[in-house]
């Protein structure tokens, strides 16, 4: 008896231990303007092999950006998987003026976002862990827990939406080429109050992946994100993506608790709008219908 309760309490005391962290902090830089800190974080990250491919300033945050990037052997690992793994094409670091550095934590979104293919890619997605870590420096992790296994179908609770669940679909077209088409000009034109931060487009497999600013000051990113924290800058921009001839995107009760995992109940309710908000937003940019609930 007294075993088993040994070995009970080593496997929950295993499970807390496996639990991680969307972010990871890095080394505060000295107090600049914005495009100067982005500008060092860009070196910073060329030297370990990142490409850029975005910056991302969101209105109603002054002071905060992101930086996005790519690694080739993600990508590769991306182009062999195929689908929906496209999203996961965008490595994200957080900047603020005041010098804080954040970066999104590898090992969880990966796991999110790859889901039963993610240890086809863990020894890509290992390397760059290390190498943003060399880059930007590797302090505490934050933004709330998730268990590791939890991450490939997770929820923020009963009842709400997994990365795949049936409204994450925007907008079907006659083709790959007619839907990439449609997304591109959607954001072309400012459709829905956005604009474009990245883009990414493997057109062999048919699939690419989109960051997307939301500027809309009633309904755009800013409103919700100054309501539940905006430290967590690594979590943005959006994304939207195209596999086949229909493009997606996470809907945001998903999407906006993997980022925010450490959300109370109050706060989700606090902005009940935004998963709605931002579906109909990314909708009017792929060309699709107006969804209702």
């Amino acid at each position: 008896m007294k075993k088993l309760v040994l070995w009970l309490v080593l496997l929950c005391a295993s499970q807390a231990c496996l639990a991680l962290a969307p972010y990871v902090q890095g080394a505060k830089l000295p107090e600049a303007e914005l495009p100067l800190q982005l500008a060092l974080i860009e070196k910073k990250l060329a030297a370990e092999g990142f490409k850029v491919i975005g910056r991302h300033a969101p209105k109603g945050l002054p002071g905060r950006a992101s930086l996005v990037v790519t690694d080739r052997a993600v990508l590769e690992s991306i182009r062999a998987i195929g689908g929906s793994a496209i999203i996961a094409a965008g490595i994200r670091v957080g900047v603020q003026s005041d010098g804080t550095v954040s970066y999104m934590n590898p090992d969880y979104w990966y796991r999110a976002y790859l889901r039963g293919q993610f240890k086809s890619a863990q020894q890509a997605v290992k390397s760059a862990q290390t190498r943003l870590a060399k880059a930007l420096g590797e302090g505490r992790t934050f933004g709330g827990d998730v268990p590791e296994g939890e991450l490939a179908n997770y929820r923020y609770m009963f009842g709400m939406e997994r990365f795949d669940s049936g409204n994450t679909e925007l907008s079907s077209h006659a083709s790959f080429e007619e839907a990439l088409k449609a997304v591109q000009e959607g954001l072309a034109k400012g459709a829905g109050n956005t604009s474009r931060v990245y883009e990414l487009t493997m057109p062999e497999q048919k699939i690419a992946v989109f960051g997307v600013a939301m500027n809309d000051p009633a309904v755009g990113e800013a409103w919700w994100v100054n309501k539940i924290g905006s430290d967590h800058m690594a979590g943005l921009p959006y994304e939207m993506f195209i596999v086949g001839n229909k493009v997606y995107a996470p809907y945001a009760r998903y999407r906006i608790a993997l980022a925010w995992p450490a959300l109370g109940m109050g706060q989700f309710m606090g902005i009940i709008n935004a998963p709605e908000s931002i579906r109909s937003t990314l909708t009017s940019v792929a060309g699709g219908a107006e969804h209702t609930n």
